[in-house]
């Protein structure tokens, strides 16, 4: 039985660059398969269409960062291939296809080493961390 979701917000992350992808719908699907897939469809502007097709031909793997349902929910990272893509008159379709990375993709982990690289300890370290996962800035995915 698969489980669809609202895809909230895409961006997708690509060393120390990442691309926002300003969804005008967005559906995320968990194939509950037995290889974990998931499945995302970005309906978003025609501007992005050569971005995804130069992804598409070369077959790359991709991250993607997903905020699924809501905008408080923490982000969920992907790796993901790009299944499909669809032009249409305005907009483009975008079928991703991955796995949940839950290695080193970890918000809560990776906002830590971002704040203890600032040199940050102690309850100065606490405060900044209870702070960010609250407003959960953008952060710096290593690919490992």
């Amino acid at each position: 039985m698969m489980k669809s979701f609202k895809l909230f917000s895409l961006e997708v992350v690509e060393d120390d660059t990442s691309v926002e992808v300003p969804l005008e719908d967005g559906l995320i699907l968990n194939k509950e398969d037995e290889r974990s897939t998931w499945l995302m469809e970005a309906y978003t502007d025609l501007s992005l269409y050569d971005y995804f097709k130069n992804i598409f031909e070369q077959k790359r793997d991709i991250i993607v960062e997903a905020v699924i349902t809501k905008k408080e929910n923490a982000p969920a990272f992907f790796q993901t291939k790009i299944s499909s893509l669809t032009k249409f008159e305005k907009h483009i379709s975008v079928l991703f296809e991955g796995h949940l990375r839950r290695n080193k993709s970890d918000y809560s982990e990776l906002l830590l080493e971002n704040l203890l690289q600032k040199g940050l300890e102690g309850p100065a370290l606490l405060n900044e961390f209870k702070e960010k996962m609250k407003s959960k800035p953008k952060l710096k995915v290593k690919n490992t």
